[in-house]
């Protein structure tokens, strides 16, 4: 069994990863809270917690983890010190601590931020980090979603390096792929975008090898 430490925890997306970890079989979920009250919520549930601040020391968050999803995100209030360099401190926390995977939850656009000027800053934030883990030498696969929406997931989708970015995708979809991507023999070190689509999303994450 190997331990998942899920930043972003106790948001949508997040906890749609929390409880898909707690139905594999292979993976014991551990969420990453800033509140107290929040890691009682979790271990009431029979989840492991742990406190920690992408906006504080992070070297200890890693300690006994062997893969991380990082789901996190500040919603436009604190890009930079949340959504870019939160992440980029986990990534060496994960380094440090000999972390096996990191996958990443960045966003459809992320290589390409000029082209938008409503998520610009959004997305070289994404940008920053998402290139923070690629030259890491960390294992790594990093997940480019178009909009999220709340319907339910159909398990098919459609992935490819570049997409066109104004499709969507459920967020419980976008959860199963994640969680997907935890295998070292999936997307591994692949950059890739991720839209609603028409192929299961195993084979649609194989055909990327």
């Amino acid at each position: 069994m190997e331990k998942v430490l899920v930043a972003g925890a106790t948001g949508t997306t997040g906890n749609k990863v929390i409880n898909l970890l707690k139905e594999a079989e292979h993976y014991i979920p551990v969420a990453m809270v800033r509140k107290a009250s929040q890691q009682t919520e979790f271990e009431s549930k029979g989840v492991a917690a742990v406190l920690a601040d992408l906006t504080e020391d992070l070297s200890g968050a890693t300690k006994g983890i062997d893969k991380v999803i990082f789901a996190a995100g500040s919603k436009g209030k604190n890009l930079k010190e949340v959504d870019q360099d939160g992440a980029k401190e986990l990534v060496d926390s994960a380094k440090a601590n000999s972390v096996k995977k990191f996958v990443m939850l960045s966003a459809i656009g992320a290589d390409r931020p000029e082209e938008s000027e409503e998520l610009q800053d959004y997305l070289k934030a994404k940008q920053n980090a998402d290139k923070y883990l690629q030259d890491s030498r960390i294992n790594y696969t990093i997940v480019r979603p178009g909009t999220l929406n709340n319907d339910n997931g159909t398990s098919r989708v459609n992935v490819s390096k570049r997409l066109k970015p104004e499709g969507e995708i459920p967020r419980e979809d976008v959860a199963r792929v994640l969680v997907a991507s935890l295998d070292t023999k999936v997307a591994q070190n692949k950059t890739f975008e991720l839209l609603s689509g028409e192929t299961e999303i195993n084979s649609a994450l194989q055909q990327l090898n």
